[in-house]
C-alpha cells in the first residue's frame, strides 16, 4: 500500500498538468487528420484494369492422355474479359504511378480515375510479379499531384500511418494505424514475396496498390497484401517499402520492362537457435551458407560455403528474402557492404552486384517438324537459366523451354534439366537434337525435375 502511495504522488504532478493544461493550437483542439488527407489523396487514383483471356470448349477426353491428342485445338476459342479494380500512387508530375502487379500487369486495358474525376488511359512501363510491383504511364498529362518517397530505412515500429485506396470500389477511403512490424518476410499473401512492412491500418480487397503514408504526407510504402481468414481486415495488412519502389522508378526511367535484380549466386538458411549452436554462434541471426555457384559475386568476394552473412550495408539480414531485398534497393552495377562470419570471427567485404551472367551462350534450339519432337525447344543451362527457372545452382545440362507438339505426351514439362538420353550424357541443346535425330528404337531420356532425377521412356 505504501508504495502504491509513493507511485501516485510521482504520478500526480503529470496527472494535475495534463488535466489543467491549456490547448495552444486550434490544431490541439480539433485533433485530426483532415488536413493531411487534404494535401496527399489526390496524388492516390483508382485504377481499373481489363483482361481478356481465351477460353475452349471442354470434351469428355481432355485430360485422358491418350484421347487428348485426337481434340487438340477442339472448338474456337471463346474470349473473356476480366476486369479488376485496385489503386495506385502517383510519384511524379509528368504521370509515373505505381500500384501492384497483380492489379494491372497482364491487363490489355488500363482506366485512371483521379480524385477529381479526371480519367486517363495508362500503360505498363515494368511489371514484375515476383515483388507484386508495376510501374505506369499516364498518357498526356502534366502538373499531376504526387506524393515524395520516404527512406523506408527511417520508418519505426510505432509510427502513426494512413492507408489510402479504393477498398471494394466504394470510393477513396482512408483508414488509419501504425507500423506494427518491420522486415516481415514469408508472412504475406498473393503474388509478392520478399520483404514487408506491417500496418494494422485496414486494408481490403481493392486497396491493393494505394499509399501506405506518414504523418507527413511522405509515402513509406505500397499496399499489397494481407492475412485474413474471413476475406476482410484482421489489421494485419503488408505494404511494400518506399525503397523498392524507387529501384523500379529507376530502372523504369531506363527504359527496362522487367525488373532486373542483383544476383546472389548462392543458397542459404536462416541460422536458428540449432544452427547457431552447432556453428559457435552467440546468438539466432544472419544466414548460413549451404551453396554458392562459381560465378556468384560473393565466392569472387570471398564469401564460401559455411559463412554466415549478417548484414548488408550495415542492416542486418536474418532470411535470403531480407538480403535479396537489401541487394535490390543497392542496386545494379553498385557494391554492397557485406558482413559475415567465419569461425567466430567477423569479417567485411564488397560484393560488386551484378545480373546473373547470360555465358555460356543459350545456344538455342527448336526441334523441326520432320524430328521426333517437333517444336520442343531446347537452351543450355547458364547462371542467367538458372535464375530465370529456379533452378538449383549445381544445374548442368539443357533445359526444355517448350515442350511442343508432342513433348508434353511422352512426360516433357517447361524447366526439365536433360542430363542425358538412352545413357549418352549431354550438355548442350545440339547433342540433344543429334541423340533424337538418331532414329533409335526407344528413348530413354534422364532429366533433372526440381530436385527428383526421372527417366522418360517412349518409343517411335
Amino acid at each position: 500500500m505504501k508504495r502504491f502511495a509513493v507511485l501516485l504522488f510521482c504520478l500526480l504532478p503529470t496527472l494535475v498538468s495534463a488535466e489543467t493544461r491549456v490547448p495552444q493550437s486550434q490544431s490541439e483542439i480539433t485533433l485530426s487528420f483532415a488536413p493531411l488527407v487534404r494535401e496527399t489523396a489526390p496524388a492516390v487514383v483508382n485504377i481499373y484494369a481489363r483482361f481478356v483471356t481465351e477460353t475452349r470448349h471442354r470434351t469428355p477426353f481432355m485430360y485422358d492422355p491418350f484421347f487428348d491428342g485426337f481434340f487438340e485445338g477442339f472448338g474456337r476459342p471463346e474470349p473473356r474479359v476480366q476486369n479488376s479494380l485496385g489503386s495506385g500512387v502517383i510519384l511524379s508530375e509528368d504521370g509515373i504511378i505505381v500500384s501492384n502487379y497483380h492489379v494491372v500487369g497482364m491487363a490489355t486495358d488500363i482506366r485512371v480515375v483521379l480524385s477529381d474525376r479526371r480519367e486517363f488511359t495508362a500503360r505498363v512501363l515494368l511489371g514484375d510479379a515476383e515483388s507484386d510491383l508495376a510501374i505506369l504511364q499516364l498518357e498526356g498529362v502534366e502538373d499531376l499531384p504526387c506524393l515524395p518517397l520516404r527512406a523506408s530505412d527511417t520508418v519505426e515500429v510505432g509510427e502513426l500511418v494512413l492507408a489510402i485506396g479504393n477498398p471494394f470500389g466504394v470510393g477513396q477511403t482512408v483508414s488509419s494505424g501504425i507500423v506494427s512490424g518491420l522486415a516481415r518476410s514469408g508472412a504475406a499473401t498473393g503474388s509478392g514475396r520478399g520483404y514487408f512492412i506491417q500496418t494494422d491500418a485496414p486494408i481490403n480487397p481493392g486497396n491493393s496498390g494505394g499509399a501506405l503514408i506518414d504523418v507527413r504526407g511522405e509515402l513509406v510504402g505500397i499496399n499489397t497484401s494481407i492475412l485474413t481468414r474471413s476475406g476482410g481486415s484482421n489489421g494485419i495488412g503488408f505494404a511494400i517499402p518506399s525503397d523498392l519502389v524507387a529501384a523500379f522508378v529507376a530502372q523504369a526511367r531506363e527504359g527496362r520492362t522487367s525488373f532486373a535484380r542483383p544476383w546472389a549466386g548462392m543458397g542459404g538458411q536462416p541460422a536458428d537457435v540449432e544452427i547457431a549452436e552447432a556453428f559457435g554462434l552467440d546468438r539466432p541471426g544472419g544466414i548460413i551458407i549451404s551453396a554458392m555457384h562459381a560465378e556468384s559475386p560473393f565466392a569472387q568476394a570471398g564469401v564460401a560455403v559455411g559463412d554466415v552473412i549478417v548484414a548488408v550495408d550495415d542492416h542486418p539480414v536474418n532470411t535470403p528474402p531480407e538480403m535479396l531485398y537489401r541487394m535490390s534497393v543497392t542496386g545494379l552495377g553498385q557494391t554492397a557492404q557485406v558482413t559475415f562470419l567465419r569461425d567466430g570471427e567477423e569479417r567485411n567485404t564488397g560484393v560488386r552486384l551484378i545480373a546473373a551472367p547470360d555465358l555460356p551462350d543459350r545456344e538455342p534450339v527448336v526441334l523441326q517438324d520432320t524430328d521426333i519432337l517437333p517444336g520442343l525447344g531446347l537452351v543450355r543451362v547458364n547462371p542467367a537459366v538458372i535464375a530465370e527457372y529456379t533452378l538449383p545452382l549445381e544445374s548442368k545440362g539443357v533445359l526444355v523451354t517448350d515442350t511442343g507438339r508432342f513433348g508434353a505426351r511422352v512426360g516433357f514439362q517447361v524447366g526439365d534439366v536433360i542430363v542425358g538420353i538412352n545413357e549418352q550424357g549431354v550438355a548442350r541443346p545440339r547433342d540433344v537434337a543429334a541423340a533424337f535425330r538418331a532414329r533409335a528404337r526407344g528413348y530413354a531420356v534422364t532429366v533433372i525435375r526440381g530436385n527428383r532425377r526421372l527417366q522418360l521412356r517412349f518409343g517411335v
